[in-house]
């Protein structure tokens, strides 16, 4: 009786962990989401750096011509390059 019980003990956790683990899988191969409408993003060329560790990081596409610098460290990078194009 005892060794009837561990086999379904057993077949129980396979169950689960089978299930969850298709779930798991399952959640990685979602599509992904639909790109921004054309048009809505602009073409920039900015180059801004964080002052507190010096990462450097360059917006090519942006809601508008001027947007809000990206943050780094908790503070706002410095703009350091503007090339228009």
């Amino acid at each position: 009786m005892g060794q009837v019980v561990s086999i379904l003990i057993a077949v129980v956790a396979f169950l689960l962990i089978y299930t969850l683990g298709v779930k798991v899988m399952a959640s990685f191969s979602r599509a992904q989401p639909p790109p921004a409408p054309a048009g809505e993003l602009r073409r920039v060329r900015l180059t801004y750096r964080c002052l507190v560790c010096g990462t450097e990081v360059r917006m090519t596409k942006a809601p508008s011509q001027e947007p809000e610098p990206p943050r780094c460290c908790m503070q706002e990078m410095d703009l350091v390059a503007n090339s228009d194009e």
